[in-house]
Parts: structure tokens; C-alpha cells; sequence
């Protein structure tokens, strides 16, 4: 379960078009910066440590290597300008229908970008728009200890085996968070549904 998410890894597990083309990393200043402007639509670049990982507001994401989730993804929504603070929103639900699907934990999200269980921060996007094209950064606490976790933030923080009890397995977990911000994304762009 302490596998790296390698292409090896990953790739023949995919349910969808999200997460081709897919580049991984040992270590990244951030993942945000790893997709090119021309990468399209459903690229994926996954990292185990991030020196420069950022989340709202210019706020530090920090995590110990193989105990996280750490991607972006590229979107292109062709919608107008004004929309495009929405997908923070199809992000997190996104993120959070994965986990619950995964580990049977009920996450809940707290405006604009964060995902919580029981009130504890488990999960972050950053959504940030430029020429033509959204870059989603998602960040998930998977398998860190109550003592890896950062102390001292606004919102406590928490993992995911923290609050299952158990170490998930996050190949499975990646390719789940891949599958429903397809689903999301698609149903937010054809109308069926819009972010809370």
C-alpha cells in the first residue's frame, strides 16, 4: 500500500479519459507548475513530496513523501471567464465523493476549497486559471500520523487512516478521485448539476 504512484502503478487501473497523459515525480516545487500550457484536457501530474506545495491564500501544504495525495489536473472549460471559480467546488466534491467511495468515511466540504471530516481538514484545492485553461492542485492527507501532520493551522488537520483506523490503499484512492472529477466536471459542464 506504501507503493509510489508511478505510471507503473496507476495508469492500467484508470476508468476514464483523467489521467492521460500521466507524469510523476519523486519530488516537484509543486505540481502545478509540472503541466505545460499545452497539456490536455485530463493530464494528471502526481508527486510524492512537494518543496513549494501552496494551498488557498498563499498557505503552506506540506507532506512527509508516500503519505499523501499531491496532483493537478488540466482542464479546459469552455465556459466564460466568470464561471471558472465554480470548479474549486466540483473539485472538492469530487474529492470527497472518492474518499467515501474508498474508505466509507462521510466527508464535508467548507466554502470555498476545503474538505473536512468531523470538522478536521483532510483535504485541499487550488484552483488557478490562466490562458484559456484551469489547473486543479488537490491535496489529501492518506496515510499520515496524527504526529506528521502540520499543528498549528486554522483547521485542524486530519488523514485518512487517522480516521478509519486503517492505512488506505492510495493508487486506489487516486484513481477514484480521477474518475468522479471526470464525472463532476462533465455533469457541471452539460448542466446537470452545479456546485453548491
Amino acid at each position: 500500500m506504501s507503493r509510489e504512484l508511478t505510471a507503473e502503478t496507476v495508469v492500467s487501473r484508470l476508468r476514464g479519459r483523467f489521467g492521460l497523459p500521466y507524469l510523476f515525480v519523486q519530488r516537484c516545487t509543486s505540481t502545478q507548475r509540472l503541466l505545460d500550457a499545452d497539456a490536455p484536457e485530463g493530464a494528471v501530474a502526481v508527486a510524492e513530496v512537494q518543496t513549494e506545495g501552496r494551498g488557498r491564500l498563499g498557505r503552506r501544504w506540506e507532506a512527509k513523501s508516500g503519505t499523501s495525495i499531491l496532483c493537478s489536473i488540466a482542464l479546459r472549460p469552455p465556459v466564460e471567464p466568470p464561471r471558472l471559480p465554480e470548479l474549486s467546488l466540483v473539485a472538492g466534491e469530487a474529492c470527497a465523493a472518492a474518499i467515501a467511495a474508498v474508505t466509507g468515511l462521510r466527508p464535508t466540504l467548507k466554502f470555498p476549497n476545503d474538505v473536512l471530516i468531523e470538522g478536521r481538514k483532510v483535504a485541499g484545492i487550488l484552483a488557478e486559471a490562466r490562458d484559456g485553461r484551469v489547473v486543479l492542485g488537490i491535496g489529501i492527507n492518506v496515510n499520515a500520523s496524527t504526529e506528521e501532520l502540520p499543528a498549528g493551522t486554522v483547521t485542524p488537520a486530519t488523514s485518512l487512516s487517522a480516521e478509519s483506523g486503517r492505512k488506505i490503499d492510495r493508487t486506489e484512492l487516486l484513481v477514484a478521485l480521477l474518475e468522479q472529477v471526470e464525472l463532476q466536471y462533465h455533469g457541471w459542464l452539460t448542466g446537470l448539476r452545479s456546485p453548491r
